[in-house]
């Protein structure tokens, strides 16, 4: 009689329940709570607020910013590894994997030097005349964007490399006999054969950027306020840990439902083919 599995897995069903399910019962509960009972209150405060709408719409715009930019990053960087013989290749694996051994907040507190008045990029923009005195990309977007492409870049080139890495020469070799050139080859080959890949890279490095609170507040400063900054202040400023509760939720929502999009694009069957 053949043995079932169910009791090999009961201790990660244990510890699903206890430190996920359990304390995300608990947020979705505490976001309806009131003294008067069950409410929606908490979700028409926030909706009913045009700041914290923009703010939603801001956290959103962030992530598929990141994703564009780790997206033009990732690719080259997985065809070089997908071109490169033994060495190379594992000098690629190298250079990605290293910034995943460092603390994120460690990376984003080096971020501060670099996009300061005195950091490289200033002396680059002023050696190269575009700008005429030193330039600071603290507490703006473009330098929250850049930050947040270095800390995510690894999330969407491993999954394309683990693509490429089964991607067989043969097929350029006979477009390349057919005479397609190489734009043709990367359209129509390459492309789809990454777009798994890809996929799965951007559900992480979206993920990653929208609820990354050291990064945002950090980079970002006062002035761009995001999601996880406005659950913050709600918690640790305001004390209104119902509406925090109700904002996380609308986060989690709202970013699952994107997530779950790029999935089930991940799982047609046009593309499960490509895997």
């Amino acid at each position: 009689m053949k043995q079932s599995g169910f009791p090999y897995v009961m201790p990660m069903l244990l510890l699903f329940v206890a430190f996920f399910a359990t304390p995300l019962a608990v947020l979705v509960g505490f976001s309806f709570f009131a003294k008067s009972g069950v409410t929606l209150e908490h979700y028409i405060r926030f909706f009913g607020d045009s700041f914290n709408f923009h703010v939603l719409i801001n956290t959103a715009r962030l992530g598929i910013e990141t994703v564009i930019a780790t997206t033009l990053l990732g690719m080259p960087i997985a065809l070089l590894y997908w071109h490169s013989g033994k060495n190379v290749r594992q000098i690629v694996i190298f250079l990605t994997l290293i910034p995943m051994l460092t603390s994120n907040v460690v990376r984003t507190f080096a971020w501060i030097v670099i996009l300061g008045r005195q950091g490289p990029i200033s002396e680059a923009l002023m050696a190269l005349g575009i700008t005429g005195m030193p330039t600071s990309l603290m507490f703006t977007e473009t330098g929250l964007v850049l930050a947040m492409c270095q800390i995510d870049l690894p999330l969407i080139v491993l999954p394309l490399i683990a693509i490429m890495t089964r991607t067989p020469w043969s097929l350029t070799e006979a477009a390349l006999v057919s005479g397609a050139g190489p734009w043709r080859i990367l359209l129509t080959i390459l492309l789809p054969l990454m777009l798994p890949g890809l996929l799965a890279g951007w559900i992480l490095v979206f993920a990653s950027t929208s609820s990354s609170f050291v990064t945002q507040a950090v980079i970002g400063g006062a002035r761009n306020v995001y999601v996880p900054q406005l659950i913050y202040r709600e918690v640790g400023t305001l004390f209104d840990w119902p509406l925090a509760s109700a904002i996380a939720v609308v986060l989690l929502v709202s970013t699952g439902c994107l997530l779950v999009a790029l999935t089930m694009i991940s799982r047609h069957r046009r593309l499960s083919g490509h895997v």
